[in-house]
């Protein structure tokens, strides 16, 4: 089963649901509070985690930076949502199986998901 490490800015309403789904997740605002973004990378790297995060700035340090978590990063990329939905819309993706995270960058919107590979 897949590992997830969800950044600060990921609502923990979500990080529950994903949890009670039984998936393994930690979070960065409750277990890492505070890491800079390469810190986080560097964990994702280490553990073989998937990235859940709001931040765009992951593109640049996975492509400009060359860090390479294998088990991807997904950058959800919404304007407004009520803190449970990235959850539910994860699970979703995470049970049709349809796409695969590993050696990607994931660009989730509200209406498309677009993948790059770097590894």
């Amino acid at each position: 089963m897949i590992k997830l490490l969800a950044n600060e800015n990921f609502p923990l309403a979500s990080v529950e649901i994903i949890k009670l789904a039984g998936f393994d997740i930690k979070a960065i605002g409750v277990d890492f509070s505070g890491i800079f973004d390469h810190e986080v990378i560097d964990l994702a790297i280490k553990e073989r985690r998937l990235i859940l995060t709001f931040d765009r700035d992951y593109g640049e340090l996975i492509f400009k930076k060359g860090y390479c978590p294998e088990a991807g990063g997904g950058y959800l990329r919404w304007n407004s949502y009520r803190p449970d939905e990235p959850g539910k819309y994860l699970l979703e993706l995470f049970d049709g199986g349809k796409i695969r995270f590993d050696g990607m960058l994931t660009v989730i919107g509200e209406r498309s998901v677009r993948q790059r590979k770097f590894v």
